[in-house]
């Protein structure tokens, strides 16, 4: 299978690394002036993998779009309506599209999947979510991941073409569920961040606990599953980003409330506001998720956020 996966970042250069291991002809393609390109280019190494002479590396969106049957794309979340905007410059008949990133429009509340029906047209569309980071992948330490769409055509295709003993996929039974799930988690790792922050890890469980089931209301809301939320695409995802070293999420979440900078992408932060604005629409209480907005926004003190999240008026648990 010829595959173009747009986006070199941490993430994009993994998926590459991975689905030409896997015995697929991947280009890995990234903007000319892209620092992770131009690093790829020059020493094919990253810091994190190595790519071999058989994956093909282009700044050339066109020849990356015309190449493929596929078409991967992990980039963050918030652009990728104007990105596809460029997409659709070149001819896309007969392609299929996988998204590799997890986020809520900011602007519109949309999922990634709807944006790409909304610029491109009725493509067939996919998501790949779930846990994993790529420096365990690519030591060799397998994990369990979702691709999910409602192209159950597609969904199987990708299933069989991307399984391997890295990583095992299962199939995924709702694409909102699955979508929605995936970026609240990066929220969830905020909490968790400000959580260890404040030498509070013990209050991880709670969180935990506490976030699936919101989350699992609006699911339900947005016409969903439920019970989508127990699955990987959001609790099973949590290890990853709750506890991690390496994920963004919880580590912008800790230097936060210390008051530290961090400079790299935390997709959470956006995707936050977002579930905020679904939240009111849908009148479902998130406790949890306004309580890491209003401490993004300045508006309260961590401390007392956070003491009083978990000090709410005494209620039955379910």
């Amino acid at each position: 299978m010829n595959i173009s996966v747009l986006g070199c970042g941490r993430w994009g250069a993994f998926i590459a690394w991975y689905l030409n291991k896997t015995g697929h002809s991947v280009m890995s393609w990234g903007r000319a002036d892209s620092k992770h390109l131009i690093e790829l280019q020059e020493t094919r190494c990253n810091g994190m993998l190595t790519f071999p002479e058989s994956l093909e590396l282009s700044s050339d969106l066109e020849k990356a779009v015309s190449r493929a049957e596929v078409i991967v794309i992990s980039i963050s979340c918030q652009s990728l309506r104007s990105f596809l905007a460029d997409v659709k410059k070149y001819d896309i008949t007969g392609k299929s599209f996988v998204l590799c990133m997890k986020g809520i429009e900011e602007s519109t509340g949309c999922r990634l999947s709807q944006i790409v029906k909304d610029v491109l047209g009725d493509v067939p569309v996919a998501v790949w979510v779930g846990p994993g980071h790529p420096q365990n992948f690519v030591n060799g330490v397998p994990n369990c991941m979702v691709i999910d769409s409602d192209d159950e055509e597609l969904k199987k295709k990708l299933v069989g073409e991307f399984s391997s003993e890295l990583i095992r996929f299962y199939f995924g039974t709702d694409l909102i569920g699955s979508e929605v799930g995936a970026a609240a988690k990066n929220v969830i790792g905020i909490a968790a961040g400000m959580l260890d922050g404040y030498g509070y890890g013990c209050l991880k469980g709670a969180l935990m606990s506490r976030g699936t089931h919101e989350v699992g209301r609006l699911i339900k809301a947005l016409g969903g599953k439920e019970i989508s939320a127990y699955g990987l695409c959001h609790l099973g995802d949590y290890e990853a980003t709750l506890f991690s070293q390496y994920s963004h999420n919880r580590m912008f979440g800790e230097k936060l409330v210390k008051g530290e900078p961090y400079t790299k992408l935390a997709e959470g932060v956006a995707t936050c506001r977002a579930l905020v604005a679904l939240s009111d629409k849908c009148g479902v209480e998130m406790p949890i998720v306004r309580a890491v907005n209003s401490i993004m926004s300045g508006e309260y003190d961590p401390a007392d956020v956070i003491s009083s999240l978990f000090l709410r008026s005494i209620k039955n648990e379910f």
